[in-house]
């Protein structure tokens, strides 16, 4: 998940290499505040995943024009996922 400097977060799935579906995404139109642990689990199952057991988010930060220190700050977090097993009836 990141933003986009812009007014937007992106949450995506990387899939595996090779995988011939595109990466699930979702986008929330929003300067502030970070979208909500909550709000990311809702959004993940939304795209069919869940975080995986045990994984927690983590934050790094980097820059929108890189070598530039003026540069505005783009955040961006990852986490462990997994698929949100079937229902069999």
């Amino acid at each position: 998940m990141s933003d986009s400097g812009d007014g937007w977060w992106h949450a995506y799935v990387v899939l595996p290499t090779g995988s011939s579906s595109l990466w699930p995404e979702y986008d929330w139109h929003r300067d502030a505040p970070v979208p909500t642990v909550g709000e990311r689990a809702q959004v993940l199952a939304a795209l069919g995943y869940e975080v995986a057991p045990g994984a927690e988010w983590e934050w790094c930060e980097d820059s929108y024009r890189p070598g530039d220190p003026s540069s505005p700050v783009r955040l961006i977090a990852t986490v462990t996922v997994q698929p949100v097993p079937e229902v069999t009836a």
